[in-house]
């Protein structure tokens, strides 16, 4: 199966004069990639947390995409390090070659890549 996944984090301050919860502009985060790397994102393999507006605050979100998924489990509870103030909670993605933990994190699209088992 195909799991797409949505992690969240709080937002990092990326200057220190700002102040934690304070939102960074796009013109400050979204440079665009040439004028930094000389070539296009696409072509870097990179993690991206993109910043939205949580309950009225900043906070940042990546999509994480998993193949091989043989289950997902979501706890009754709250794992002991899940934050209140963050959407989702730690979930368990297990795969053919183990499992992985994936803190903060809410379940977008679980696919079934070959539906008639052929």
């Amino acid at each position: 199966m195909f799991a797409h996944i949505h992690q969240y984090q709080h937002e990092q301050v990326a200057d220190a004069n700002r102040t934690a919860g304070e939102s960074q502009t796009e013109d400050s985060v979204d440079k665009d990639a040439e004028e930094y790397f000389g070539k296009n994102m696409n072509e870097f393999d990179i993690e991206t947390w993109e910043t939205v507006e949580y309950e009225g605050d900043p906070i940042q979100r990546r999509t994480v995409a998993l193949d091989d998924v043989v289950a997902i489990s979501v706890p009754d509870e709250p794992a002991e390090g899940d934050d209140p103030d963050l959407p989702g909670r730690t979930i368990q993605v297990r795969t053919g070659g183990g499992e992985t933990f994936v803190s903060q994190a809410k379940i977008v699209e679980v696919q079934d890549a070959n539906p008639e088992g052929t």
